[in-house]
């Protein structure tokens, strides 16, 4: 669990400075080999575009600097919805840590487990998820 602290830190970080542009609080980082290679706010308010979640805008940052975020680790303060749970998933992300479950809309618990399930055939296994806090 130490060895996830800055990075779920960080995204605290992250999720504050989203709260003070008047977002939902959430915020995270991709990491691959210790070093961050992504980092997300949430934006949907601002952009008025509600695809525009923190996990979303770090797979993109990740993705656009470093060309792509597979076998990456994704920390966030909140689990990751059913949306980028859907991204997670198609970028490979090999691990989520996240620290508080989100509710009904969570990607991790039936009905919608689309991080979690190994049942769609056409996609990589799931990532290892980890709930942290």
């Amino acid at each position: 669990m130490e060895n996830h602290r800055p990075y779920l830190e960080r995204s605290l970080e992250l999720a504050q400075e989203a709260a003070q542009a008047g977002e939902s609080a959430v915020g995270c980082v991709i990491v691959k080999d210790g070093v961050i290679i992504g980092e997300g706010t949430e934006q949907s308010r601002r952009l008025k575009d509600v695809t525009r979640h923190a996990e979303v805008v770090a797979v993109l940052d990740a993705v656009h600097r470093h060309g792509s975020c597979a076998g990456a680790t994704l920390y966030s303060n909140v689990e990751p919805c059913i949306l980028c749970s859907y991204v997670i998933r198609h970028y490979k992300i090999a691990q989520v840590v996240f620290t508080d479950y989100c509710g009904e809309l969570g990607g991790t618990l039936p009905p919608f487990n689309i991080l979690t399930t190994a049942e769609i055939k056409s996609w990589n296994p799931p990532p290892i998820v980890t709930q942290a806090g």
